[in-house]
């Protein structure tokens, strides 16, 4: 059975009333429940970790036997595992659903395959309706499953000669304000912000995203500490206006397991040629940004530190997907490729 005009109408709604519940390490999701006739008997939502499903929710707001012979109009596959909350694609079928029409199979391998268990107990089941509008609301939820961990964009500044910083340490400023707003930017896109404990003595930074006045945007990333040494108290950072994470451990695998489980689904590496180096040495680097200013520093204070690169082959290429003109500088935006054949440069 082809999905009606009357499903897509209530998908559309099902996706807008995803937007009301959190975004981090659930996935947003909503439902509409239709009588047999294409009335909307019921709405719902996920309102967070430990929260009734979508469909569960939606279902709660009707009078026992309500949806028998009703069709679900699900954003998400409902899950088939037991959790902090029963499985779904049971509470449905338990319910008398007679249909369940969804946008966007699940990944996961512990809560997916819920079509199969709806399939199996007789329930018409129709997916990708609406699929690109469902995934593109879950986009960076879909990229955590897929990839086990956040997406990391690498971010550094440098002066020509590929310098971070002067001989007196002085970085401050390489690039100009246009960069610098574009820094800014995208730090507001991102839902976590990370340095190591040596960015923070060094240049006590707030880790904040600000407007060209020096206002904080309206989107802010969560600060993220790491390393072994303390930071002061008085540390910039503790003004922020998310409480930061600190965390001892500098292995940058499980950094980004340790940020999945809190629901962080993009992080900005802006640490400094210590850290910047070490997400790219772990290989968990999606995305380099280095914005490239007309100046010259000479020096040993280079922008990246020891790759663990001994020769040209074993260098880590990255393919240049775009390179933007602010003012003076140069953004150059590339992502690291798998290597390729010999001779490839």
């Amino acid at each position: 059975m082809a999905h009606s005009m009357i499903e897509r109408v209530a998908m559309t709604r099902a996706l807008s009333l995803a937007l009301h519940g959190p975004r981090g390490i659930n996935p947003q999701v909503g439902a509409v429940i239709l009588s047999a006739d294409g009335e909307v008997l019921a709405e719902g939502w996920h309102r967070g970790a430990g929260t009734a499903h979508a469909e569960v929710d939606a279902l709660s707001h009707l009078a026992p036997g309500a949806a028998a012979g009703a069709t679900a109009v699900v954003t998400l596959e409902p899950c088939r595992h037991t959790g902090r909350t029963g499985p779904c694609a049971q509470a449905l079928i338990d319910a008398g659903i007679e249909r369940v029409v969804y946008a966007v199979d699940d990944p996961n391998a512990d809560s997916g395959g819920g079509a199969q268990v709806l399939r199996a107990a007789g329930v018409d089941v129709e997916p990708g309706v609406l699929g690109d509008e469902g995934r593109m609301l879950l986009g960076s939820w879909l990229d955590v499953q897929h990839r086990g961990r956040p997406r990391v964009t690498v971010k550094w500044a440098q002066s020509l000669d590929g310098r971070a910083a002067a001989a007196d340490g002085s970085s401050q400023w390489i690039t100009g304000p246009a960069a610098r707003h574009d820094v800014h930017r995208r730090r507001a896109a991102h839902d976590a912000i990370l340095v190591g404990t040596g960015t923070v003595h060094a240049d006590d930074p707030a880790l904040t995203a600000r407007e060209p006045d020096g206002s904080l945007r309206a989107a802010q990333p969560v600060p993220v500490v790491v390393g072994d040494r303390p930071i002061p108290e008085d540390a910039a950072v503790h003004r922020h206006p998310h409480r930061p994470i600190l965390l001892r451990r500098a292995d940058p695998a499980d950094v980004l397991t340790e940020l999945a489980d809190r629901g962080i689904h993009t992080v900005f590496v802006e640490g400094g040629p210590t850290v910047a180096a070490a997400f790219l040495r772990a290989g968990v680097v999606d995305d380099v940004l280095a914005y490239v200013a007309p100046l010259l520093l000479g020096g040993a204070r280079v922008a990246l530190d020891d790759l663990g690169v001994a020769g040209i082959a074993d260098g880590i290429r990255l393919h240049t997907s775009a390179i933007e003109r602010l003012g003076d500088d140069l953004l150059v935006i590339a992502h690291p490729q798998a290597p390729g054949p010999e001779g490839d440069a």
